[in-house]
């Protein structure tokens, strides 16, 4: 494992920010870290990159302590953007790259390929101030980047984007995935997570409340999902021992089931009232599981 966390705390005075977190997060992939507001994400990455001590625990990489003679092979994208908004863009960038080592002739090439990949290289000469917020996270993210960290840890980085350049992000994150970079961010849209993270943990008032492999976990969690598309009301599913809940939507209703065996009777009252147009069995998505472990829907 490249990085991990054992036993790690935080504590501020009498209050706990984190209690006892163990994280093991593999070589070259993508590590999300959930949880809502105050569950002790950020500080959890504050202290990854020694911003703040923990308290208790031990955390290291390559099996080594985490020191600042390393930063210059970490990126970080804060949730809070740090950018200095007087400052053109690639002047910026330049200052950034070099305070992590690089000359100022590489800083250029990836500046100039960053750009041209994100679709806005004629944002080189201007001032962050006046770019829009899309544009402004997209430069935050390059500074992040620029200088081909090994470990990456994203904070919230699909935030004020639009759902293009939400995609734009995403394919980033996959390639520098691909060439080996380590990943670890946070989101609070669970689509996001599911569809970039093998792994990942849900903190909830810090602590871990799941914690594991995405796959193991959904198959681990029991209930399923029935899609359901019909024109009649489905209030009368309730009454089906094992139906947990029926969400209707405007093209399709949710079906929560206990088990799969539930499908089957199910199926059966559906076809009795009429013309079913769409039945599917779906694995609970991570919305569904964080709801019940944290207890509150961040869509």
């Amino acid at each position: 494992m490249m990085l991990r966390l054992e036993n790690v705390t935080k504590r501020f005075g009498a209050f706990t920010a984190v209690d006892h977190l163990n994280l093991s997060i593999p070589e070259n992939e993508v590590f999300g870290l959930l949880g809502g507001n105050g569950a002790g994400k950020t500080t959890t990455f504050r202290m990854l990159l020694r911003l703040i001590d923990q308290t208790d625990g031990t955390i290291t990489w390559k099996d080594n302590d985490i020191s600042y003679n390393k930063s210059h092979l970490i990126g970080y994208l804060p949730e809070e953007r740090g950018l200095y908004p007087k400052m053109k863009v690639k002047e910026q960038l330049i200052y950034l790259g070099k305070l992590r080592g690089m000359k100022k002739e590489d800083i250029e090439i990836e500046i100039k390929k960053w750009l041209e990949r994100f679709g806005v290289p004629e944002n080189a000469d201007k001032k962050v101030e006046d770019l829009s917020k899309g544009n402004q996270q997209k430069i935050q993210f390059i500074a992040a980047v620029i200088h081909k960290p090994e470990l990456l840890i994203l904070d919230e980085p699909f935030s004020g984007l639009d759902p293009v350049n939400v995609e734009l992000l995403k394919d980033a994150v996959l390639d520098l995935k691909a060439k080996g970079t380590t990943i670890l961010f946070s989101s609070h849209r669970m689509e996001h997570v599911e569809e970039l993270c093998e792994h990942l943990c849900i903190l909830h008032k810090g602590k871990p409340v799941v914690n594991g492999n995405l796959k193991e976990i959904k198959q681990s969690y029991g209930k399923k999902n029935l899609i359901v598309n019909v024109d009649f009301d489905l209030a009368f599913l309730a009454n089906i021992p094992g139906v947990l809940r029926i969400k209707n939507g405007v093209n399709h209703s949710i079906i929560q089931i206990e088990s799969e065996a539930v499908s089957q009777e199910v199926l059966n009252e559906l076809l009795k009232k009429g013309f079913v147009r769409h039945f599917a069995l779906e694995e609970p998505s991570l919305n569904d599981i964080f709801i019940e472990k944290v207890g509150a829907s961040y869509e």
